[in-house]
């Protein structure tokens, strides 16, 4: 019996509107699902980012790194230079011919560079004054010299020396008050004894530095500073000194002495010179930087502390012995710590003028100075003084 195809008609209708149906219902179930897994993806990336977010600014306002980097210590790098004395012979005629920074022309880059620059000032800066008496040098120059040496990048002079009064205590008077017009700091002398044993205080790359001068050469005692009386910071005695010493230690990170001393044109120092220089050390010195021999000596480590005995002439006339001739910039790279290394930069006294050595010089200069150090210091091709 065959079927009406009317009702076949409407029975396909019927299973194709439930296909369809059925399809739409999967759909539906699909485009839901996938809306759900990226609502989910998005809920935890923002929740990440937040996270972050809030823990960045977390470390970021008080709590410190967990791996803090490493910051590089500090150091300064001083330069020093031994005895200047523009006056005299043909030294003095030679700079009032050519101008006083030609005494400086080859050092002038270097102690621009460096990050402070000391020297001994063996002559008093004034146009009046009364010459010493019983005296063999007596000594007196222009103070011009003073803006020529600020130009040339000198920063402090030492003033505790056996020249500074040979004008009498009116050239001394002039000489500071030269320096300070053209704001060169000095040290080692003074109107009175309180200012000629405090130290002058320089702070550099972070790190605050002491400096001091004494003498224990002069030719009376009248060169002595008083409560009111201008003159000079002296050291037959050390107990000021050492005192200074102590109280300098305590306002520093680093404290330096330059020292005037010894016995002139002598290789090595005599016993005043090391019992000074400990007790200097012992009382809180760092480095100890000396003059007046007129000649190089050499090095010792005392107590882990560097003491150069004499850094000899530098701008000075020329006298016959040839070790005379021979000088050198000494320049300290110092902590904060009070550590410090020592590089010799050799250099020939010239007639009124320092002159860099060739490398020839350079390297017997080196040796020779390695030679009469004390305790087995090294001295490196390069200057770099070690202990052994």
């Amino acid at each position: 019996m065959k079927q009406n195809p009317k009702s076949l008609n409407r029975t396909e209708k019927r299973r194709s509107t439930r296909k369809r149906k059925k399809l739409r219902m999967h759909m539906l179930f699909y485009t839901f699902l996938m809306t759900a897994i990226l609502l989910f993806g998005s809920v935890l990336i923002f929740s990440d980012e937040l996270s972050t977010a809030f823990f960045s600014d977390k470390q970021t306002s008080g709590e410190p790194p967990i791996e803090p980097e490493q910051t590089q210590e500090q150091t300064v790098r001083l330069s020093f230079a031994g005895d200047i004395m523009m006056a005299a012979g043909h030294v003095e005629t030679l700079l009032k011919d050519k101008g006083y920074e030609y005494a400086f022309a080859h050092v002038k880059d270097l102690f621009l560079q460096d990050d402070y620059t000391v020297g001994n000032l063996e002559t008093p800066l004034t146009e009046n004054g009364a010459p010493a008496d019983n005296k063999e040098y007596v000594y007196k120059s222009s103070p011009l010299a003073a803006p020529a040496m600020k130009a040339s990048g000198i920063d402090l002079l030492n003033l505790a020396n056996n020249h500074s009064m040979d004008q009498g205590e009116s050239g001394l008077l002039d000489t500071m008050q030269a320096l300070e017009q053209h704001e060169l700091a000095y040290i080692g002398s003074g109107n009175n004894a309180d200012r000629a044993y405090s130290p002058v205080y320089v702070e550099r790359n972070g790190i605050k530095i002491a400096f001091l001068g004494f003498t224990r050469v002069i030719p009376e005692t009248s060169w002595y500073a008083g409560k009111n009386k201008p003159g000079l910071a002296v050291s037959y005695d050390p107990a000021k000194a050492v005192e200074a010493i102590s109280q300098a230690k305590n306002q520093a990170d680093v404290v330096i002495v330059i020292a005037h001393w010894g016995k002139e044109k002598v290789d090595n120092p005599v016993d005043h010179q090391k019992e000074l220089a400990h007790a200097y050390i012992d009382a809180g010195a760092d480095l100890i930087v000396g003059g007046h021999p007129h000649v190089l000596q050499g090095f010792e480590q005392y107590k882990g502390k560097w003491i150069a005995y004499s850094t000899g002439n530098f701008i000075f006339t020329r006298a016959p012995q040839p070790k005379t001739w021979e000088t050198m910039v000494l320049q300290a790279t110092l902590t904060k710590d009070g550590g410090c290394e020592l590089q010799v930069i050799p250099h020939h006294a010239e007639l009124g003028q320092a002159v860099p050595m060739n490398e020839a010089e350079s390297d017997a200069l080196l040796k020779r100075l390695e030679s009469i150090s004390e305790n087995g210091v090294k001295i490196d091709e390069q200057g770099y003084v070690r202990k052994s």
